[in-house]
């Protein structure tokens, strides 16, 4: 089967990529805009792969959409593409209408031509709004309540997708999953952010006090599940995707900074921290953001029931696995700081 991965040089996307390609006999294209957040070392190890294709196309724009999907014609489409980052969506909501919205549209109406056996659109917990401390879990019939322009964009790009499969007969699937973590993460995002800033001495900033509750989920993990309900779940379905493992984030950020003190320790990694001091030592709670939802969880019993899965990575071991990728593979994280401390630098000297 030919799968269409939209943002394939993002996080979640190019962890399906390296997992369809190395798991299973599907051809896979690529199609991606190359934002700041895309980085082709993401797929590198697949990227020679005779099933593996790339296409840079921006789906804002319609005509190289449906000029990307005449020419790979997919069987199946797995639309992660999206701007996902709260507080840019603060700063830039515009960007965020026009990704989350505005190429999701174009997308579907793209795909209207071809014979797909199922579009599986990503979305997340965040179309949801925010749970109590004493509220159930999310489930697939929560209602929507998203308070951010990027919940909002989200919410608005599901409802489009959910509206082509009644309307038009596009074989749309759902899913909404968690907080992701894990290798080739960007560095803006809180866990590599904390890692990166905690090897280096750095202040680790935490909004408010840190009370803030999601569910951990390790994106191998959720790559396992988009793949399962990309082949097996039902079309015109949705699917809660989650980790069953709800922390604050200041507990992460402790966990954190407990393994990365272990890692001082170890002649393998000693070298890449370049101070002594207690990481917990190093938090720092800074003025909350506005709408900061207090907590995400996800009831995951429908996919665990339907498709027998079922995350295998708890957080604990997961973020080993994360610190350690992070200590190992600065030449794939430290450009992009560079380049994106060079945008800013740009940016006040022209101002």
């Amino acid at each position: 089967m030919r799968i269409l991965v939209t943002g394939g040089l993002g996080f979640i996307g190019s962890s399906v990529i390296r997992k369809l390609i190395s798991e299973t006999n599907h051809e896979v294209i690529n199609l991606d805009k190359v934002s700041y957040a895309s980085t082709y070392g993401s797929v590198q190890q697949v990227s020679n792969d005779p099933r593996y294709q790339f296409i840079k196309c921006d789906l804002a724009d319609p005509s190289a959409t449906n000029e990307a999907i005449q020419s790979c014609k997919p069987q199946a489409v797995l639309h992660l593409a999206a701007e996902s980052h709260v507080d840019r969506s603060i700063d830039g909501p515009g960007a965020f209408v026009e990704a989350n919205i505005i190429g999701t549209f174009n997308l579907l109406q793209a795909v209207r031509s071809v014979e797909l056996s199922k579009f599986v659109h990503v979305s997340t917990d965040e179309v949801f709004g925010s749970l109590s401390l004493d509220d159930p879990q999310f489930t697939e019939d929560t209602p929507y309540d998203p308070r951010s322009p990027y919940s909002a964009s989200k919410a608005a790009s599901d409802h489009l997708a959910r509206a082509w499969g009644e309307t038009f007969g596009v074989p749309v699937t759902v899913t909404n999953c968690s907080n992701n973590y894990g290798a080739f993460q960007f560095p803006e995002k809180m866990i590599p952010l904390m890692i990166i800033k905690a090897i280096s001495g750095e202040p680790l900033p935490i909004y408010g006090r840190g009370e803030n509750i999601r569910d951990w989920l390790y994106v191998e993990d959720h790559a396992a599940a988009l793949i399962e309900v990309l082949l097996n779940g039902s079309v015109g379905s949705t699917y809660a995707i989650g980790g069953d493992n709800e922390k604050t984030n200041l507990d992460m950020v402790q966990l954190l900074c407990s393994i990365i003190d272990e890692r001082r320790n170890s002649s393998k990694f000693s070298d890449s921290i370049v101070h002594n001091k207690p990481c917990e030592e190093l938090i720092e709670f800074v003025e909350d953001r506005p709408g900061h939802d207090l907590r995400y969880a996800i009831d995951s019993s429908k996919i665990q029931n339907e498709l027998s899965w079922k995350p295998t990575i708890l957080p604990e071991f997961g973020l080993e696995l994360t610190v350690d990728w992070y200590l190992q593979n600065s030449e794939w994280w430290q450009p992009l700081l560079e380049e994106r401390s060079a945008t800013k630098r740009a940016g006040t000297l022209g101002s």
